[in-house]
């Protein structure tokens, strides 16, 4: 998603509706559905399984039209539904910056978080409408629906940092996020379940 508009891009306003997850004007729509998340999920049997029986969307994001180059601040929403792949609640792909910058989420609608991981630490950080969860460089990060509605978020990131998707698959995210009876549990990344 880096050829967002044609360069210059003017001054603007962009109106995001909070309760559609929107925004004007817009720019391309990414849906992500479960065969996207291939090696993502630790129960590999559930996730073919979920493929095989329909291959859900999981996840959207719609972006505006700001591009994804270095100065730039692009906007995009992303909207989880809910949902668990053998025990583990629906997420997002997760990513790494390759150029290590800042960005923030500010929560819209429904409950999740954002798990983060530094290649030694991991932290998470509980989301809901009206929270801003920030991002600090060199964080490794995934965007987690452990709700039972959609959970959408603003994202504000800089346009020249990257995404490199492959770096989890490689390295984790330190912990992984199940439901349990009582909410959600973290077990080990690559823990046998």
């Amino acid at each position: 998603m880096s050829d967002y508009s044609a360069l210059p891009v003017p001054p603007m306003s962009i109106r995001f509706d909070q309760a559609a997850g929107t925004l004007s004007p817009a720019g391309p729509t990414l849906t992500r559905r479960m065969s996207d998340l291939e090696g993502l999920f630790r129960d590999q049997n559930s996730w073919r399984t979920a493929v095989a029986d329909g291959d859900p969307i999981v996840y959207s994001v719609v972006s505006s039209p700001v591009p994804e180059i270095d100065r730039e601040l692009p906007q995009s929403i992303t909207t989880i539904h809910p949902g668990t792949t053998g025990g583990e609640f629906w997420m997002t792909k997760g990513h790494q910056h390759p150029n290590h910058q800042g960005e923030i989420y500010l929560g819209m609608s429904g409950n999740g978080g954002l798990l983060m991981f530094d290649g030694k630490d991991t932290r998470w950080v509980d989301m809901a409408p009206g929270t801003i969860g920030y991002i600090p460089p060199g964080w490794a990060h995934r965007s987690v629906n452990v709700g039972s509605e959609p959970y959408s978020f603003l994202a504000v990131y800089p346009g020249g940092a990257g995404h490199d998707y492959s770096w989890v698959l490689e390295n984790g995210l330190g912990q992984r996020v199940w439901r349990q009876d009582d909410g959600l549990a973290f077990v080990d990344y690559f823990a046998e379940v």
